[in-house]
């Protein structure tokens, strides 16, 4: 292989697509079908990339009382809608909407969060999960 040659398979490797990370739709892993509104106390909230999570203890009818998992935008996203990652003190009673986990868990994607003062963000978790219509 003659230098030219070399040069080119160089720039031919360099120039090709690299496998990018996996990331989900929204499809993949919550259902259309199952629109939850969780009222509950916040937990904990994981300000990280690529999504942040807000864990909230939701008392279910019978009284036992669940902690949900539920995925936000990233950080970059919840920011220009407005939130920091102050506005989630744990102890808070929030409202969250969103989409349950397809396996049945008590895992979300959340669309919205609304703070015990009236302040209520979208939480961009996914751009294809639609606005749930009905309280659960």
């Amino acid at each position: 292989m003659n230098k030219r040659q070399l040069l080119l398979a160089a720039a031919l490797l360099f120039l090709s697509p690299l496998p990018a990370p996996a990331h989900h739709s929204f499809s993949a892993e919550f259902d259309i079908n199952k629109p939850v509104t969780l009222k509950g106390t916040l937990t904990k909230m994981e300000w990280t990339n690529p999504h942040g999570w807000i864990y909230l203890d939701v008392k279910q009818p019978d009284g036992k009382v669940v902690n949900w998992s539920v995925e936000a935008g990233s950080p970059k996203v919840l920011i220009r809608k407005g939130l920091r990652k102050t506005d989630f003190p744990v102890g808070s009673e929030i409202v969250v909407q969103g989409y349950q986990s397809k396996r049945g868990t008590h895992t979300a994607n959340g669309v919205s969060v609304k703070f015990a003062n009236g302040r209520n963000f979208f939480l961009g978790a996914s751009v294809d999960a639609p606005t749930p219509d009905a309280e659960q």
